[in-house]
């Protein structure tokens, strides 16, 4: 079964713009991320992008690069990069977003594991326990419960499971941004209309719930920072240099 890494990336960043040129270590974030995807031991890895400034610096460090029209979600641009390639429908799409340049390699296997085990899933992602209640307190780190078989139930902004004593404090997870899919559901997600739970939590991910389909998700122990402002480019910095 084939698989493909697409890095979907833009330059208009509202927090961050040109974050995926901005310079780390001697190499823009971009190359880092396309790097760490090649660690996979995977050899189909692509940057789907709508700037050319992106396309040609991805050339040039050597990379491959899909040449995409403007979208409103890094899951459309891939849908249109993995059409562009001309995959297959049973073609396993990683999305890896571009702004994960400490992404550990050892991840990648563990996300496709599920989609791998059972034809019955269509999507899959990552998720790690919060050790801080300034994580779970904060709604740009999302969370997500599970069902007993691991799979999804909801992700939300808010801290969930709400806690009432007495008894024995739920795990909170930290859902991790990065997805797995068959391109047949790509093909199918996309056309699907906007759900009101994710125009809600402004949550890419609830669309595939409120339409009934799954989402495995398989846990992780640590966590990976990513570069969504300018501060956090100096925590990936601090971490880097801890590795």
């Amino acid at each position: 079964m084939k698989q493909v890494i697409i890095i979907p990336a833009r330059y208009g960043s509202t927090r961050f713009p040109g974050k995926p040129l901005v310079q780390l270590f001697g190499k823009p974030l971009i190359q880092h991320v396309y790097e760490r995807a090649l660690e996979s031991g995977l050899k189909e890895v692509y940057v789907a992008t709508d700037d050319k400034r992106i396309f040609d610096t991805v050339v040039d460090f050597g990379g491959k690069a899909v040449m995409t029209g403007e979208h409103p979600s890094g899951t459309d641009r891939i849908w249109e990069a993995a059409n562009i390639l001309g995959l297959a429908s049973e073609t396993l799409i990683i999305n890896l977003q571009g702004d994960q340049p400490l992404f550990p390699s050892e991840y990648f296997s563990l996300l496709l594991k599920p989609l791998l085990f059972s034809t019955e899933l269509s999507m899959a992602t990552l998720a790690v326990p919060i050790h801080s209640k300034k994580d779970l307190d904060n709604p740009h780190k999302v969370k997500v419960v599970l069902d007993k078989k691991g799979r999804a139930l909801y992700f939300s902004r808010s801290p969930i499971p709400f806690f009432r004593p007495p008894g024995k404090e739920p795990i909170y997870l930290k859902h991790i941004g990065v997805y797995a899919y068959r391109k047949e559901f790509l093909d199918i997600f996309v056309r699907l209309p906007l759900g009101e739970l994710e125009q809600a939590e402004k949550l890419e991910q609830l669309r595939a719930l409120e339409y009934g389909y799954s989402i495995a998700v398989s846990l992780v122990p640590r966590d990976i920072p990513e570069v969504d402002t300018p501060e956090d480019l100096e925590i990936v910095k601090t971490c880097w240099e801890k590795l």
